[in-house]
């Protein structure tokens, strides 16, 4: 269905390990810093105290505009501060997702490798193409639509899986 080689591997940067695979990120320290420095900055700007602080800045910020006559200066101030710190939160908020998006798909993988009937071709079905996303999507569609009609069918979705797309005649 698709390609499990890769389905191993970690990240090529060692931030995270692959959702299929049990591999921990790599003990690098700055990685493990990072991690640590991501994960502890995402809990305090989540924050009602955060927002809070936010807020009163954005107040003072927009109180001082007469005292310095809505200048270019004042509206820089502002417009610098919230660029950097946003352009540095991108990275911080990324991190975060991916570690929560990798703990998601292990447990998930965990679930399906338990339960007998589960097909286990999904167990990371995160690292398949696009092609074959759209192809096991058409065929659990296929699977629940025959289910509707007749709860004694059962359909065969590494079949439908392997069946490869209508080449289009020209």
């Amino acid at each position: 269905m698709f390609d499990t080689a890769r389905s191993s591997q970690a990240d090529n940067l060692g931030t995270a390990a692959d959702a299929s695979g049990a591999e921990p990120a790599a003990g690098h320290p700055v990685t493990r810093a990072f991690d640590a420095f991501a994960s502890s900055v995402m809990r305090l700007v989540g924050s009602p105290v955060a927002f809070g602080i936010a807020a009163i800045t954005v107040l003072v910020w927009a109180i001082s505009g007469p005292l310095f006559h809505f200048s270019d200066g004042w509206q820089l101030v502002i417009n610098t501060g919230t660029t950097i710190i946003t352009f540095l939160m991108v990275f911080l908020i990324q991190q975060s997702q991916n570690k929560d998006s990798v703990a998601v798909h292990m447990k998930l993988n965990e679930l399906l490798a338990s339960h007998r009937a589960a097909n286990n071709q999904l167990i990371g079905i995160e690292d398949a193409s696009e092609d074959e996303l759209r192809r096991l999507a058409a065929a659990y569609l296929e699977l629940a639509s025959k289910a509707a009609g007749n709860r004694a069918d059962r359909v065969d979705v590494d079949a439908c899986v392997e069946k490869k797309p209508a080449q289009a005649s020209e």
